[in-house]
């Protein structure tokens, strides 16, 4: 697919898909994701991002994240785009890239840097020799501050990185960054539908969603009232949406570190919702009690207001 066609599909709602394991979470259930993709698509999903943190990707072997990205080839139709994500040093990246495009991808979404010290030359030159190693559209995620401004100004320049999913919680930072850049990239919001208004006044033309594994209508409500600035819907659903999304930030119970539940409330409401989710990997732990019953009273409330959700 070429580039530009690609940042034109970009600009829309991004599900950054979930993976369902099997029972003892020792393999993934194939069979379940591919059911699970393909509802969504038959819901009007058009770009998947599986392999993300959404997916638990560091949780998955190279053999799983290669079956996970050809399974979205093969459950969806024609119009879908498939972005798989991966990170490492070089040849691993080049080496799953070719892997996803032979499973038929159309894009690589690169996670942010796990590197534990990074310099901005040495960024810049990492991402420059990816992009050289790949005919796939290349998309930049950020979701630090150890990714400078100044390498995604420098890497929107290049034909082959199509999209950046910006990932901060920082508005002022993502208007600069795209006043900066030049290139004709696609910018993204990361941070889901709690900030979709925000950032789409400031320049993202769509945003990734980790709760439509289980809402899809109603997250692709949201960005058509964002797209045709019908405001005061597009606040409705938002504001309607955001409680989940605010669960999803807390450690879960018995847990200190932020972001503990992002996962275990997709999963959760997934199985509410009729797709399978089930239990997550190590080093999660599923929902507890108490964040059960929290989603499920959202859940029948957006069901109930909105009933769209599959």
């Amino acid at each position: 697919m070429q580039p530009q066609r690609l940042r034109r599909n970009f600009e829309t709602v991004a599900f950054t898909t979930a993976v369902p394991f099997t029972d003892d979470t020792s393999g993934v259930d194939l069979a379940a994701l591919a059911d699970n993709v393909e509802r969504l698509y038959d819901s009007g999903a058009r770009l998947f991002i599986p392999c993300g943190n959404t997916g638990e990707y560091y949780a998955l072997t190279d053999e799983e994240r290669v079956a996970v990205v050809e399974t979205h080839v093969d459950a969806t139709g024609p119009e879908a785009v498939v972005a798989g994500g991966l990170v490492g040093n070089v040849p691993e990246v080049a080496h799953l890239a070719s892997a996803y495009a032979d499973a038929g991808a159309d894009a690589i979404m690169l996670m942010h840097p796990d590197h534990t010290y990074v310099h901005e030359e040495g960024l810049k030159a990492y991402y420059r020799r990816i992009c050289d190693e790949t005919d796939l559209g290349v998309v930049i995620y950020k979701r630090g501050r150890d990714l400078p401004r100044e390498v995604l100004v420098d890497l929107s320049e290049r034909e082959e990185v199509v999209a950046v999913k910006f990932a901060l919680d920082d508005v002022k930072e993502f208007a600069q960054t795209v006043q900066d850049a030049d290139g004709e990239v696609t910018w993204l919001n990361g941070i889901a539908e709690r900030y979709a208004l925000a950032f789409a006044v400031e320049g993202a033309s769509g945003y990734t969603t980790g709760i439509g594994n289980f809402l899809p209508r109603t997250t692709l409500a949201l960005h058509e009232a964002i797209e045709n600035e019908h405001w005061a819907r597009a606040r409705t659903i938002q504001r309607s949406l955001r409680p989940l999304e605010d669960l999803r930030d807390d450690p879960g119970a018995g847990g200190s570190v932020a972001g503990g539940n992002n996962v275990p409330v997709v999963k959760y409401g997934m199985d509410l919702a009729g797709f399978e989710g089930g239990s997550v990997r190590e080093p999660l732990v599923d929902l507890g009690p108490r964040d059960r019953e929290i989603v499920e009273r959202h859940y029948d409330r957006i069901e109930g207001t909105f009933g769209n959700s599959a």
